[in-house]
């Protein structure tokens, strides 16, 4: 049996570097089935763009994390861009083009995308969430020998 419990926290913030690595391994899951979906006659735009909008927000949740800042339970790529950008990150520029994949975490989880044509190459969306996964990734502290 499952038992739904709501949960309280409209905040989240995990435990630093840690907790950053298992937001990005997480991340990569989704980048991998991203890669996986990214042949339009193999899956439809909104599978496509649920993994790679799940892939971003991952990734920018893991900064922030690293940051050690609160981040919200929000899907909004646009709110976690700008809070990176509140509290000091370098967000490089290009990574706002990532925002277009909202949608793709919340209305076309259950809507079709009925305009006609895609609203971006799936090639170029692949590249850019892979650099900012590996840009994220980047900023993690080296991972020191057990001894």
């Amino acid at each position: 049996m499952w038992w739904v419990v709501p949960c309280a926290k409209a905040w989240s913030f995990m435990n630093g570097p840690s907790e950053a690595a298992h937001l990005l391994r997480m991340s990569r899951k989704d980048l991998q089935a991203m890669r996986a979906l990214s042949d339009p006659n193999v899956a439809d735009v909104e599978a496509f763009g649920f993994h790679a909008q799940q892939a971003v927000e991952k990734a920018l949740k893991a900064w922030l994390d690293l940051r050690g800042q609160l981040y919200p339970r929000i899907h909004d790529l646009d709110e976690l861009l700008r809070l990176l950008r509140q509290h000091g990150a370098p967000v490089p520029v290009e990574f706002d083009s990532l925002a277009i994949l909202t949608d793709f975490g919340v209305a076309f989880r259950y809507e079709a995308y009925e305009d006609a044509g895609e609203p971006f190459d799936r090639g170029e969306m692949a590249g850019a969430v892979e650099h900012l996964v590996q840009h994220v990734q980047s900023l993690l502290p080296p991972v020191m020998p057990e001894h």
